[in-house]
């Protein structure tokens, strides 16, 4: 670790650039120093924008280990608990070590189509949904436990901290963020004789395995989301989701910030 040397990722809009400039004063006179790019070694990095800043800033730069911390200037900023007029005292409290870190592990798909198999890792969801638009049908295995024949717009499947997210838009329950488990996630779930779909989401614990098995009609024609990055496989064979060995350190500063960010977010 390269000690006084802080990460600043952020978006390109006109109000993250000046509050960038003046995160970059304020570190200065403090003795910081700012890297010009992204480095591992860093002791910190300073997400700034909302929460999909922070997201691209953790898969733009291999899920780094060093703690992160967010200045919110977008309109949810879930992950972002530092208000761009709280820069002076986000900074007291970080040179005086007055806060805690907060381990956020994250999913890992193993994607298997005909031939190959590849790994993608989400902060928040992964979803496996029909293209364009279209339903799915797929089988849905929990520790290779044949659960269901899904029919519908998909299925997504999300981390605690990810359940404040798409999940919850889409009528999830809220997980707090350190319990280590998985939520699946119906998306506009069809039921007829052929197809009994759960309509209701499905929480886990993390070393359960969630297998997705598209029918073999749809391995051409179905579409992986990875935290809001869409991806396509040809003859994708199934998705095995688990949660991963990988995981984000977040810094916390308020022992009482997830329950005042919830109620301020969505209440």
């Amino acid at each position: 670790m390269k000690k006084n040397l802080i990460n600043i990722v952020s978006n390109t809009n006109f109000e993250t650039r000046k509050v960038k400039e003046n995160v970059e004063e304020k570190l200065i006179e403090r003795n910081f120093k700012i890297s010009k790019t992204f480095d591992h070694e860093a002791e910190l990095t300073i997400s700034i924008g909302g929460d999909g800043a922070f997201l691209k800033a953790i898969h733009n730069n291999r899920f780094p280990r060093m703690p992160i911390v967010g200045i919110n200037t977008g309109t949810l900023g879930f992950f972002q608990e530092i208000n761009p007029n709280k820069i002076d005292e986000f900074l007291d409290l970080y040179e005086a070590k007055d806060y805690c870190e907060e381990a956020s592990y994250m999913l890992r798909a193993d994607v298997y189509t005909k031939n190959r198999k590849f790994t993608l890792h989400a902060i928040n969801e992964v979803i496996l949904k029909g293209k364009d638009s279209k339903i799915i049908q797929m089988a849905v295995e929990i520790d290779q436990n044949h659960l269901e024949n899904f029919a519908g717009d998909g299925i997504l499947v999300s981390t605690p901290v990810g359940s404040t997210a798409y999940n919850f838009s889409l009528g999830g329950a809220i997980v707090y963020s350190t319990l280590e488990s998985l939520q699946m996630t119906p998306m506009a779930p069809l039921n007829s004789r052929a197809y009994r779909s759960l309509k209701s989401p499905i929480i886990v614990p993390g070393q359960t395995k969630i297998s997705l098995k598209p029918t073999s009609r749809y391995r051409n024609s179905s579409i992986i989301v990875v935290d809001g990055s869409e991806k396509e496989f040809w003859d994708l064979l199934k998705l095995d989701i688990t949660m991963s060995n990988k995981y984000i350190r977040r810094l916390i500063f308020k022992k009482d910030f997830y329950w005042q960010n919830l109620k301020d977010k969505f209440l």
